[in-house]
C-alpha cells in the first residue's frame, strides 16, 4: 500500500505540471493584458490553442530529416521529466532519489540542444539565427545555473533537490547573503532559459528580437503544440524550483499525511499565481534589451553565482 501511494504521488506531481503548465501562460498573458488597459485573452486560451494544434495537420519541410520530426517529443520527453523532479507540494517523491540539480539542469540542456538542432534542421535563417543566439544564451545562463545550484549545495551539505527542500524548510538556515545572490542569479536565468522580457518577447516575430519562435517556425499541428507545452512546463519548472528551495513555506514532508499534502498543494497553487502576477507585472514595467546586451545581463548572474559560491567557501574558513 505505502509503494501505491508513493507511485500515486508521483504520478499526481506530473500531472499537476501538465495541466496548470498552459494556465500558468494563460495567466501571465491575462496580468499583462490588464496593466495595459486591454480585456486579453481568457486564461485557458492556452489550452484552446494546444487542443487546435493537436487536430491540425503536421506540415514538413521537404529537406527536413528525421530529427526534425523527432525533437519535439524529445524536447517535451526532457522537460517533462525535469519537471517531474521538482518538489511542487510534497518532497520525499518516489523518484526523489533522482532529483538531483545537476541532473535536472543537464536535462533542460538536453531539451536545448535539441531543440537548437531542430531550428537548424530546416534550413531557413530564422531558424540558424535563432540556433545561434540560444546557444549563445544558453553558454551564459548553464555556467551561471550551476554556480546557483553549488551555492545551494553548500549550504545543504547535498545537490539532492528533497534534502535541499527539508533542509531550507527546518528553519536552521537563517539570512544568508550568498542564498539572496543565488536568488538573483536563478531569476536572470529563469528569465534568459523561458524567453521573457527582457532577454527575449514571446510575443513578437520580428527577425532583429526572436530567439525561441525563430526555431520554431517551421513547426506545425502536434510538433508545435508538443513544443509550447514543454515551454509551459519549463516556465512552471522554474517558479516551483524558486518556491520550493526559497520559500519553502508549507511544503509536506516525506509521508505526511492527507492534511499536510493539501495544504502543500493550496500554498503550492498560491506560490504558482503569485509568480504568474509578478512575472506578468514585471514584464509590463520594463523593456527588452537588445541582443547585444543579454552575454551582460547573463553575465550578472554568472557573477553573482560566483560570489555566492566564493562567499561560502570564504566564511568556512574563517
Amino acid at each position: 500500500m505505502e509503494l501505491i501511494r508513493d507511485l500515486a504521488l508521483q504520478a499526481a506531481q506530473m500531472v499537476l505540471f501538465l495541466a496548470l503548465a498552459p494556465g500558468l501562460v494563460g495567466l501571465v498573458r491575462k496580468v499583462k493584458a490588464r496593466l495595459n488597459r486591454r480585456r486579453g485573452a481568457p486564461v485557458i486560451q492556452p489550452y484552446r490553442d494546444l487542443a487546435r494544434l493537436m487536430r491540425k495537420e503536421v506540415v514538413l519541410a521537404d529537406n527536413a530529416s528525421w530529427l526534425f520530426r523527432v525533437s519535439p517529443y524529445l524536447i517535451f520527453a526532457a522537460t517533462w521529466v525535469a519537471a517531474a523532479l521538482v518538489p511542487s507540494f510534497a518532497t520525499g517523491l518516489h523518484f526523489s532519489w533522482t532529483a538531483d540539480l545537476i541532473a535536472i539542469v543537464a536535462l533542460l540542456a538536453s531539451a536545448r540542444f535539441f531543440l537548437a538542432l531542430a531550428g537548424m534542421d530546416a534550413g531557413t535563417a530564422f531558424g540558424g539565427i535563432g540556433a545561434s543566439r540560444e546557444m549563445m544564451i544558453g553558454a551564459l545562463a548553464e555556467p551561471a545555473m550551476l554556480l546557483t545550484v553549488f551555492s545551494v549545495a553548500l549550504v545543504a551539505g547535498t545537490t539532492q533537490l528533497s534534502d535541499v527542500v527539508a533542509f531550507m524548510a527546518s528553519g536552521g538556515v537563517g539570512i544568508r547573503v550568498s542564498l539572496g545572490m543565488a536568488l538573483v542569479a536563478l531569476l536572470i536565468v529563469a528569465l534568459a532559459e523561458n524567453a521573457r522580457i527582457p532577454v527575449d518577447n514571446p510575443a513578437t516575430h520580428l527577425e532583429l528580437t526572436m530567439v525561441h519562435e525563430a526555431m520554431v517556425l517551421e513547426y506545425s499541428g502536434r510538433h508545435l503544440a508538443m513544443i509550447e507545452l514543454a515551454a509551459a512546463m519549463k516556465l512552471m519548472l522554474y517558479i516551483a524550483l524558486v518556491g520550493c528551495v526559497f520559500l519553502p513555506w508549507g511544503i509536506a514532508p516525506a509521508g505526511a499525511g492527507a492534511g499536510a499534502l493539501m495544504t502543500g498543494l493550496v500554498l503550492f497553487l498560491a506560490k504558482l499565481a503569485a509568480g504568474g502576477v509578478l512575472l506578468g507585472l514585471f514584464e509590463t514595467s520594463i523593456a527588452k534589451m537588445r541582443v547585444f546586451r543579454v552575454p551582460d545581463f547573463l553575465g550578472a548572474a554568472l557573477m553573482l553565482g560566483l560570489l555566492g559560491t566564493l562567499l561560502l567557501f570564504v566564511s568556512r574558513s574563517l
